[in-house]
């Protein structure tokens, strides 16, 4: 049985380690967990992440991160930028490479099949494949120029999901955005569930099975684990509490606040672990 606490499998991510987090922007994000790394001062992660949102930014604002590769970092309407991550990126704390959505994605795709690195287009009149990690070699099939992209394999992937069992499998309703390709590139995965369910659940349907248990280290019980942020036909995004984070998250003081604020919903399921 893979289920833990929140507190216990959070200490499994290392200072130092790459990692990519499930959900995009401010849509199903592992929230619960991410303001666990900030309480437990894990320091430098290395993020790769296409479109990171408040998770980026609650990492930042706890000097969790040293680099960021990713497309975009923005909370979306109304809550505009990132803010602790823009200025943590302002300040140089934070090593941000800049990159393309679909270019991260493939670092990712190359690391999930085995590969050193996969192939990009689209490119033509950007600036990003000079300043990003990008290479360019010889197509032996035309003879003319490929950008490619590096493989990057995350140390962990973390995955907020709807469904999960003990033994690590979880689904996914709607959309998964790049949840199924982080769990096949990163070299473990930790789960943080809605619902954990038994595996008779995932017998019965198996097709509907969108990260199955070979592929994951520990399984965490953590109902509305993405709060602030939204999980399809769950809950949507709470305004007031993004708000309420924005607020406290413009000083040290006042983050620390957040996290000791929010400490009792993220912890909710302490004791439904084994």
């Amino acid at each position: 049985m893979k289920q833990m606490t929140l507190e216990n499998a959070a200490r499994l991510v290392q200072n130092g380690q790459i990692v990519t987090l499930g959900g995009t922007l401010s849509q199903r994000i592992p929230a619960s967990f991410v303001r666990e790394l900030a309480r437990q001062s894990v320091k430098g992660l290395h993020l790769i992440k296409p479109s990171p949102g408040f998770d980026a930014d609650v990492l930042a604002a706890g000097g969790c991160l040293a680099s960021v590769r990713c497309g975009m970092a923005t909370l979306e309407q109304p809550f505009g930028m990132a803010p602790s991550f823009r200025r943590a990126a302002e300040k140089g704390d934070i090593d941000v490479i800049e990159n393309a959505c679909p270019a991260v994605m493939a670092s990712l795709q190359a690391a999930a099949f085995g590969l050193p690195f996969q192939c990009v287009a689209g490119f033509e009149g950007s600036d990003i494949p000079d300043i990003a990690p990008f290479a360019r070699v010889k197509d032996p099939f035309t003879g003319e120029d490929a950008l490619v992209v590096p493989a990057v394999r995350p140390d962990w992937a973390i995955l907020h999901v709807h469904e999960a069992d003990v033994r690590g499998n979880a689904r996914i309703y709607g959309t998964p955005v790049w949840d199924r390709l982080m769990s096949r590139a990163a070299k473990r995965v930790i789960l943080t569930a809605e619902k954990i369910v038994e595996t008779s659940h995932f017998v019965a349907q198996p097709e509907l099975t969108i990260i199955p248990e070979i592929f994951v280290e520990a399984v965490v019980h953590a109902p509305v684990g993405a709060w602030p942020t939204a999980v399809y036909q769950h809950y949507d995004i709470d305004e007031p509490a993004m708000r309420r984070y924005l607020d406290l998250s413009r000083t040290p003081e006042g983050f620390r606040q957040y996290l000791d604020e929010t400490a009792a919903h993220d912890r909710v399921a302490l004791g439904a672990a084994a």
